[in-house]
């Protein structure tokens, strides 16, 4: 595995710790010598990053003279606030800091790979499922909590209105039920699949240009790395409000 150089150097100060942590666990990884892999380097580089500007965020939180960082985070809070409640008809306001989270963990992990000696994350497909099953699990949870575990069932098994023959109401779970357990769980590999696809594309294009022309047009394909990471970052984040929203409503 070709190491970058962040993720070599965390492999030299923590790969024995991780390595041993890991045979604990009895899972054996692929490069003993250098078990962290350069994804989660860069997950934990995009972790620090966000940390440290959530810190500056608040220490420099002010009504009277807000700055720059106050400025971008309210845009960023507020557009993420819109967009779930368009989407989220029921208490919008209580996923609000999980969706913004999950924004900007997912675009600022697509846009480091613009950085020369980094990589996007999101490019390797396990980061992607993580963000896709974390984001499954969520949504069924506050589904179960939001209508009870009886309640949410009734989203699997069709209508069961008192006007629809008893014999609709009989056949329709039978029907519904297979076709909704699958239509959820192929969210997630839509999730997946949508988000590492286009940020592994990009990638290649961007360094196969850069590797014929170092200069001039790559940079136009550097731009356009920047519009499909925005772009995505807001379909999945748009995705998983479309999820809340219908998990969470009330089943008739």
């Amino acid at each position: 595995m070709e190491q970058l150089i962040f993720t070599a150097f965390l492999n030299r100060l923590f790969g024995p710790a991780v390595l041993a942590l890991l045979q604990a666990l009895h899972i054996h990884p692929k490069h003993p010598a250098t078990p962290i892999s350069n994804s989660f380097a860069m997950e934990l580089l995009v972790v620090a990053l966000l940390t440290i500007f959530f810190i500056a965020v608040r220490v420099r939180l002010s009504v009277e003279r807000p700055g720059g960082l106050q400025h971008a985070m309210e845009g960023i809070h507020g557009f993420v606030t819109d967009l779930a409640g368009d989407t989220i008809s029921n208490h919008s306001e209580k996923y609000v800091p999980y969706l913004t989270a999950l924004a900007m963990f997912i675009l600022s992990c697509n846009l480091i790979g613009l950085v020369p000696g980094l990589e996007s994350p999101t490019a390797v497909p396990i980061v992607p499922l993580g963000c896709a099953l974390f984001t499954w699990f969520y949504y069924h949870y506050h589904g179960v909590r939001e209508n009870g575990p009886v309640g949410y069932l009734a989203h699997f098994i069709g209508p069961q209105d008192k006007d629809i023959p008893i014999v609709l109401r009989i056949i329709l779970p039978i029907l519904m039920l297979p076709i909704e357990v699958f239509s959820h769980l192929a969210r997630v590999m839509s999730l997946t699949v949508r988000l590492f696809a286009n940020m592994f594309a990009g990638e290649m294009v961007t360094l196969v240009f850069f590797s014929l022309i170092p200069l001039g047009i790559p940079l136009v394909f550097e731009g356009l790395h920047i519009g499909v990471s925005v772009i995505q970052t807001y379909i999945f984040v748009l995705l998983a409000a479309a999820y809340l929203g219908e998990a969470t409503s009330h089943a008739h």
